[in-house]
């Protein structure tokens, strides 16, 4: 699973710690076989949310060590990068998304057109 962008989670922690704001993380995922009329066992679906969780709180841990002050709020769901984004927009007065290589990637290309809040790009 790619890593979270450094400096994205570095300018967030910053922003919120300067403002004394909150932080929502949001780790999106999607299971490793599809999920359709033939549902995985549910052993196996828990097994790879738990995953994911365990994956999103290691990255946040020397953030949240750095940045005690700020709470933050894991939120790991099951959906697309894209979807997890334009939803996590609609209550977000900021949103800040890192970005690796060149131009935006599908995930950050569509919250241009978004009308909810404000959009950072952090290249790293």
């Amino acid at each position: 699973a790619p890593r979270p962008a450094g400096r994205a989670l570095e300018f967030a922690f910053e922003r919120a710690r300067n403002r004394g704001l909150g932080l929502r993380a949001i780790r999106a995922w999607k299971a490793p076989v599809p999920i359709g009329p033939l549902l995985p066992p549910e052993a196996d679906r828990a097994t790879w949310e738990d995953q994911e969780v365990q994956s999103l709180s290691d990255a946040l841990r020397p953030w949240k060590e750095r940045f005690p002050e700020v709470p933050v709020l894991e939120d790991v769901v099951l959906l697309s990068p894209e979807r997890a984004l334009a939803t996590a927009s609609e209550r977000a007065p900021l949103l800040v998304v890192g970005r690796r290589g060149a131009g935006l990637g599908p995930a950050t290309a569509g919250l241009t057109d978004l009308p909810h809040g404000l959009v950072v790009v952090v290249p790293e």
